[in-house]
């Protein structure tokens, strides 16, 4: 999930309101968003321990616009100055097809996942091996490629 900005941002994005503490969490995972990725996105859960698990976290954090989040687990050699916020765009499911290293006794991992999404009211879906590592102990996204 690489998107990278390209245009000037005309105006704020309001964060979906769909999502809430107790909702589903976007991710996939059977939990509630604040229990799941939502802790990880305020910090109260401390860092993602696996790299799938970030994944899981980066993509809740483009679903509820967590610039902040997404920025601070971008490996900063690769982490732009903002991200892009298609206002046009809303996520829609997440499936993660393979992980290889990745857990806490690793430092590098890759995910490969599918991510739908609708837009303009069109579906869509947006598939990428993406690369992690580890800075500062934590896990970041590197940088990914996008697959057939």
């Amino acid at each position: 999930m690489s998107r990278r900005k390209t245009r000037p941002r005309t105006s704020p994005v309001a964060v979906p309101s769909a999502v809430t503490a107790t909702s589903p969490c976007p991710c996939g995972l059977d939990a509630a968003y604040g229990a799941c990725c939502g802790r990880f996105h305020t910090g109260a859960g401390g860092a993602a321990p696996t790299a799938e698990l970030l994944m899981r976290s980066r993509y809740s954090a483009f679903v509820v616009r967590d610039e902040a989040y997404l920025l601070r687990t971008w490996a900063p050699g690769t982490r732009p100055g903002e991200v892009d916020f298609d206002p046009g765009l809303r996520w829609v499911g997440l499936e993660i097809e393979e992980t290889t290293e990745g857990t806490p006794f690793h430092q590098h991992g890759t995910v490969t996942f599918t991510a739908r999404y609708a837009h303009g009211g069109e579906p869509g879906s947006l598939h990428e091996r993406s690369r992690f590592a580890r800075h500062e102990g934590a896990w970041v996204y590197v940088d990914g490629d996008f697959t057939a």
